[in-house]
């Protein structure tokens, strides 16, 4: 049995918890939309589907994202990078459509997750920055 001496920093601790938290939020709305899908009277099919696959493949990325920045995957921070910025023009539309009770965190959540992403115990974490002089 091996126990890491090196934990995780804050700041990536912080965003696989969140982004665990947003897989599970994307998950409990995908559950919500196949429900919707079976009980609606009237539906175009293939948009629900589509509209539910995408909430469904979207909970499992963020939780895969999560497991594998858990694990030091340097890969996993930019496409968990690119999925907070996505937030950015949700958050946007949401102000704009008169839900900015909804929208204005939703871009501080996307904002405050690529700081803790490019933050530089993350970084240091993931074996980015500095590296030693060769000789």
């Amino acid at each position: 049995m091996t126990i890491d001496s090196d934990p995780l920093p804050g700041t990536l601790r912080a965003a696989v918890l969140l982004l665990r938290a947003q897989a599970v939020a994307l998950g409990l709305i995908a559950v919500w939309l196949i429900w919707s899908d079976l009980t609606a009277d009237t539906t175009d099919l293939t948009s629900a589907l589509l509209v539910t696959a995408f909430a469904v493949g979207g909970a499992v990325a963020l939780w895969a994202l999560g497991g594998a920045l858990s694990r030091r995957r340097a890969g996993a921070r930019a496409p968990a990078i690119v999925l907070q910025l996505m937030l950015l023009p949700v958050g946007w539309f949401m102000i704009e459509g008169g839900m900015g009770w909804l929208g204005v965190p939703l871009m501080a959540l996307g904002i405050g997750m690529v700081g803790l992403l490019v933050s530089g115990p993350t970084n240091r974490a993931l074996g980015f920055g500095e590296r030693p002089a060769e000789r």
